[in-house]
């Protein structure tokens, strides 16, 4: 009688086990599908970033022109510092994107703003105070852009790939000198760059610069 009954013991102690082993069995697949889950949606946006960034690269290297515009550029300067003069304009790339740098300055300070240029997103912005002899409006005069009238980037990029001889625009700057609001594009062709600066306002070539 105590053979049996230690026997049916051992048997039940079996039986236990095996529930607590298949029950553990059952909970692992579990955990590793949520990890799955979550690989597979942090692949998905590493993935659509990647591509937003490739778009960007591959519309710059085929030439394209940024979505937001120049006139969209200055205004939303003009938004963030109402009193001040736009002093320059400077558009280049920054990690394979379209990037403005504004400049300007009121009777007081001068500010710099970075706009990116497919997102409209602002950063770096800075405020720096004029010198004693920069303030009261001296500045503010001397150096204001002349922003009425603006040829679009595509007509001055034309104008200056022409210029050149071929090639791409790939850099523009907006600034000014003896009275004149002027455009510096840069122009690459291969190993050749070439710097032209056009009248903004009536596309007249005004300099032309070959750098080897």
């Amino acid at each position: 009688m105590k053979k049996t009954t230690i026997l049916f013991g051992i048997a039940a102690l079996g039986l236990l086990a095996g529930c607590t082993q298949n029950n553990t069995g059952n909970s692992e697949p579990a955990q590793n599908s949520s990890s799955s889950t979550t690989v597979a949606s942090s692949s998905e946006t590493t993935s659509s970033q990647a591509t937003d960034s490739s778009s960007s690269s591959a519309a710059i290297a085929n030439g394209g022109l940024p979505t937001v515009t120049v006139e969209e550029a200055i205004q939303i300067f003009q938004d963030k510092y109402p009193d001040a003069a736009i002093t320059s304009i400077d558009l280049d790339t920054s990690f394979g994107n379209y990037f403005y740098q504004v400049e300007g300055v009121d009777d007081t300070n001068e500010f710099e703003l970075k706009i990116d240029a497919e997102t409209k997103e602002t950063s770096e912005e800075r405020t720096e105070k004029l010198d004693a002899d920069e303030q009261n409006g001296v500045k503010k005069d001397a150096d204001q852009l002349d922003l009425t009238n603006l040829l679009s980037l595509e007509e001055i990029s034309d104008i200056a790939v022409k210029e050149a001889g071929g090639g791409q625009a790939t850099d523009w700057s907006l600034d000014k000198e003896m009275n004149v609001t002027y455009w510096e594009v840069k122009v690459e062709d291969g190993n050749k760059q070439t710097d032209v600066k056009i009248n903004a306002q009536t596309g007249e070539v005004l300099e032309t610069e070959l750098d080897d």
